[in-house]
């Protein structure tokens, strides 16, 4: 035993349950987590480093009816069959072996553990003093092993068996050039929204319902991209604050759904997560899942001990070379889960698998997903063992693939760096389309590149611009409103000084700070909403489009409302019916993208510029010089996105500054004029009286605007 290790509990500490009615044979090592089959339960349970392990039954009240050895152990996995237990019984783990900190080891059975392979939880996690595998408080910290049982409190994983028809139920299979995303949360989005049953807001059951699938349907999104509803933990500092983790950024069981969002608890949601699911397929809307595989809610070397620390710490998790008591820490999170070991890259993977085939999800975005890409030695390769275990992957390789491309680890920002078939949040786009619009300094060449699907990080591996998802907002930050409202985050209520969240916003507040009744600044901040959504519809790539932005939704200034589930982030849908001009000025982008295709996908054709498509004008209708993109004070441009047969044309004029500019339009031959089908003064679409200009006409727009205009037939012309 090292200096400073204590002895592990006995596993006469906590007294031990008489198991005599039960009947436990070998079983088998596979499939890994609870399997009920005709005659029982089989629990496998892959804990290479562990010298027991025993599965805990639960009767309601919490009270520990049974303390079973699993009997075997094949290739790392402890397994077992206990006859007759039935689907719906309760459970959880616990594993016996050395408990020695420094060596990296941190078995505990006084601690009950969630099976990691869980297919439902009875109740949410949420964190308290009796989860942590040492004595809170000591002078030895870690090193001071608790003994104190917490199997009464402790959330219990429930032993499913489905029988779910999912009748004739389809993947969608959008293609990515006709995809558009809407990042949103369950409960925000349903627990206010008219038209779903009370009883139902905030769950999986509404965001099924008719009012909420019809919501969808009619802006016209194609994918909805769900933040976490994997089983997650509030963590204890955030119930001490009465806070919560409503983002669900905090991960533990990878195969159980959420249960604070189930209406009905009995299965954990599984089947009320299906039929969400099957009743958005019927509509055609793909359903996407925010993953977080790179690290799980058990922390550093003091957080709680809830399952794979407990189960087998160094099998998993990423621990330090030089002093294996700690954490390699690439999250900013405390620990990352090691996909470079085999455990734990086969506990992912199968998963991912899981919710694909037994949950029928459309695909996953997977947070800090440089994490998940890294070898052995920690660094980020695009031909990591997670990247071609999902490549060769039959079920995984066909389904939506999307990276947030970045960690903090070594090398961390990886935007345009991740394999072939895989998407990617393009932070780049985000920061270059913020600053064109709030005016800074040099800021055209690089909105151009964006606006082609930034074809300068992709084309060098031959990558379509659709591998690029276009964020302008997203949960992480501020709301579209408060894009345009705010200067400075404003996160008080969240209890940190707000020393959280991000600080360099590239935000512009039009004038004035937060709320004000002046109808300029009102005005400004309305075009400028509407700025950000045109260019993000009309940028080559793929769209996603933060829910609740459609109605200009606000969370007073607070750009990091990751602990804040109330109403300051659930949607306000009685406000939102005060913005449906906004709403509408959305669906009408989103139909004309659909319209258009020249507006989503890159053809053959280029320019000198290298913007596969697009062709750049400058307010005069010519070609632009060198010169003229070398300007660092130009803030107008006209882009002409054209397709090879020359139909369906697009020309969108872009006037970024704080005055009026006179578009002269590129001269084209007498085949064709420009109709107006969008001018951000208004929301109205298309404007109202909008004319048709002939080529070499001109177009007048006021300060911070844009326009979007289609190629026409000249003989409509007044």
């Amino acid at each position: 035993m090292s200096e400073g290790a204590k002895a592990a509990p006995t596993s006469s500490t906590p007294r031990r349950p008489r198991a005599a009615r039960y009947s436990v044979d070998i079983g088998r090592p596979w499939p890994l987590g609870a399997t009920a089959d005709r005659h029982g339960v089989n629990f496998a349970v892959h804990a290479p480093g562990a010298e027991r392990v025993e599965v805990c039954l639960f009767a309601a009240g919490d009270s520990e009816t049974a303390r079973l050895s699993l009997p075997s152990f094949t290739a790392g996995t402890w397994h077992g069959h206990v006859k007759g237990l039935k689907p719906g019984q309760r459970y959880g783990l616990r594993v016996h072996g050395p408990y020695d900190p420094a060596k990296g080891q941190r078995f505990n059975p006084a601690k009950l553990l969630i099976d990691p392979y869980a297919k439902a939880l009875d109740r949410p996690v949420l964190g308290d003093d009796l989860q942590f595998g040492y004595e809170l408080g000591h002078d030895d910290e870690d090193f001071a092993v608790s003994n104190v049982d917490n199997g009464s409190s402790a959330p219990k994983a429930i032993v499913v068996r489905s029988r779910f028809d999912w009748e004739d139920d389809t993947y969608p299979h959008v293609p990515p050039a006709k995809t558009v995303f809407y990042e949103m949360h369950v409960k925000g989005f349903t627990q206010t929204l008219q038209g779903v049953p009370e009883h139902l807001r905030g769950t999986y059951a509404g965001l099924g319902s008719e009012a909420a699938v019809s919501y969808l349907k009619e802006l016209g999104v194609t994918s909805i991209e769900l933040l976490p509803v994997q089983a997650f933990v509030d963590d204890k500092r955030l119930v001490d604050a009465g806070l919560a983790n409503y983002w669900g950024y905090n991960t533990i069981a990878f195969f159980a759904p959420e249960p604070r969002y189930a209406a009905e608890r009995g299965d954990g949601g599984t089947d009320e997560f299906k039929a969400m699911v099957k009743a958005l397929h019927a509509a055609g809307i793909e359903v996407i899942l925010d993953v977080v595989y790179n690290h799980t809610a058990e922390g550093n070397h003091l957080g709680p001990t809830l399952s794979l620390k407990g189960i087998d710490n160094a099998a998993y998790y990423r621990l330090s070379p030089e002093d294996p008591r700690f954490y390699v820490d690439y999250t900013g999170t405390g620990n990352t889960v090691d996909t470079s070991s085999p455990a734990a890259l086969r506990l992912v993977l199968d998963s991912l698998r899981y919710w694909v085939t037994e949950m029928h999800v459309d695909g996953f975005r997977f947070d800090l997903a440089c994490a998940l890409g890294r070898d052995v030695a920690g660094a980020f390769t695009h031909r990591a063992s997670f990247f071609a275990a999902v490549a060769q992957d039959p079920v995984l390789s066909r389904v939506k693939l999307i990276a947030e491309p970045w960690d903090l680890g070594p090398d961390g920002y990886q935007v345009g760096g991740f394999p072939d078939g895989w998407m990617e949040w393009n932070g780049r786009y985000r920061d270059v389309v913020r600053d064109y619009w709030r005016g800074a300094d040099s800021s055209l060449p690089s909105f151009a590149a964006c606006l082609c699907g930034s074809a300068d990080l992709l084309e060098a591996r031959r990558r379509p611009a659709t591998d690029s998802v276009n964020i302008v907002t997203v949960h992480d930050g501020f709301t579209l409103a408060d894009l345009v409202s705010y200067n400075e985050k404003h996160n008080e209520a969240n209890q940190e000084d707000s020393r959280d969240g991000e600080n360099h916003n590239r935000s512009w507040n039009c004038g004035a700070e937060g709320p004000t009744d002046d109808p300029g600044i009102l005005d400004l901040r309305q075009r400028q909403m509407r700025n950000f959504l045109a260019t993000l519809f009309v940028s080559h790539g793929t769209p996603l489009l933060l829910g609740g932005d459609e109605n200009a939704r606000t969370q007073n200034g607070n750009n990091n409302g990751y602990c804040q589930d109330s109403p300051l982030s659930w949607y306000d849908w009685d406000e939102a019916q005060k913005h449906a001009d906004q709403r509408g000025f959305t669906q009408s982008l989103i139909a004309l993208r659909r319209e258009l295709p020249t507006l989503r996908t890159a053809p053959a054709n280029s320019d000198m510029t290298g913007c596969v498509g697009v062709h750049w004008h400058s307010v005069w209708g010519l070609p632009m010089t060198p010169e003229e993109w070398d300007d660092p004070l130009a803030r107008c441009v006209a882009a002409l996105m054209d397709t090879d047969a020359g139909h369906g044309a697009a020309l969108v004029l872009f006037n970024a500054s704080g005055e009026e500019a006179t578009f002269t339009l590129p001269k084209e031959d007498q085949t064709r004029a420009w109709a107006v089908r969008a001018d951000t003064r208004t929301a109205e679409v298309p404007p109202p009286q909008a004319p048709t200009v002939p080529s070499a006409g001109q177009y007048v727009l006021p300060p911070h605007s844009m326009a979007i205009l289609t190629a026409t037939n000249p003989d409509t012309l007044p």
